[in-house]
């Protein structure tokens, strides 16, 4: 099998090219009546989507399991999205250097043909996006607004009412969803307002459980890398208290990618709710 194409393993097994794997999902048209809103995360198969890192601080993806195959599908996602989700602390992150670009993807020459696709679906050059913070405390870089698009603050009725005024003179409007924090289900009712319809979460665990406990995460991406990594402390998938109600996903689709890390290979799943 070329190392361009992957197995796919169900709904149905056969040889599939690895670039369009997702862009043949057609997300657009799951968002034809309602906000749909999707995640994607790449884990070891112990679970560990951050790991400390050891130069700059903080957490981030672990080299072990980062890797351009993966990356190519992430931007496949993201390419069909009208909103991305992002956070305060990606931003802060993003501004120390320790956070991977995902702002201005769109100008890496490997991504042509995602570019392309878009601009025939007639749609703006990226995806605005929305940045959910409690605490407002984030920089605004200028990628941030790159290529025109719109920028919305989402917050809760904690915040500083000072900062959501500087805010909305840098980049835009603050809109004000929940008492103690951003709940899923209004977050996604006030998008719906707004007109979004396809919404992606490039964001982090914290914001997949707000998204699984407010009923609205439709779409779970999530990349395998076939080892096992151990660490502490780590990031999961989700992060937050325990769900009132256990979220069932059935599984929609996986592939096998035996090329990934010479030969280490992957599996990407991709699960919906009922």
């Amino acid at each position: 099998m070329s190392s361009s194409h992957v197995t796919q393993l169900f709904p149905a097994h056969e040889t599939r090219p690895l670039e369009g794997l997702y862009l043949a999902h057609d997300l657009r048209k799951a968002a034809a009546d309602r906000p749909f809103v999707y995640a994607n995360f790449v884990a070891s198969l112990d679970g560990r989507i951050a790991v400390p890192d050891a130069v700059k601080g903080g957490m981030k993806v672990p080299l072990n399991v980062a890797n351009a195959r993966d990356w190519r599908l992430f931007q496949e996602l993201a390419i069909q999205a009208d909103l991305i989700i992002t956070t305060g602390r990606y931003l802060r992150d993003y501004a120390a250097g320790k956070a991977q670009e995902i702002l201005r993807v769109y100008d890496d020459p490997r991504f042509a043909d995602l570019v392309a696709w878009r601009t025939g679906q007639g749609l703006s050059p990226q995806p605005d996006l929305v940045v959910v913070s409690s605490t407002l405390d984030f920089p605004v870089p200028d990628a941030l607004t790159h290529g025109g698009r719109h920028v919305l603050v989402v917050t809760d009725r904690r915040a500083d009412a000072a900062r959501i005024q500087a805010l909305e003179k840098q980049i835009g409007r603050v809109y004000v969803v929940g008492d103690e924090h951003v709940r899923g289900d209004e977050f996604v009712r006030l998008m719906a307002d707004l007109d979004y319809r396809l919404i992606y979460s490039a964001a982090g665990p914290k914001i997949a459980h707000m998204l699984l406990a407010g009923g609205v995460l439709d779409r779970l991406y999530l990349t395998q890398v076939c080892r096992v990594l151990g660490a502490t402390p780590f990031s999961s998938v989700v992060d937050g208290p325990l769900l009132d109600t256990s979220v069932d996903l059935r599984l929609i689709s996986l592939a096998y990618d035996p090329h990934a890390f010479e030969g280490v290979g992957q599996l990407f799943g991709c699960y919906g709710r009922r």
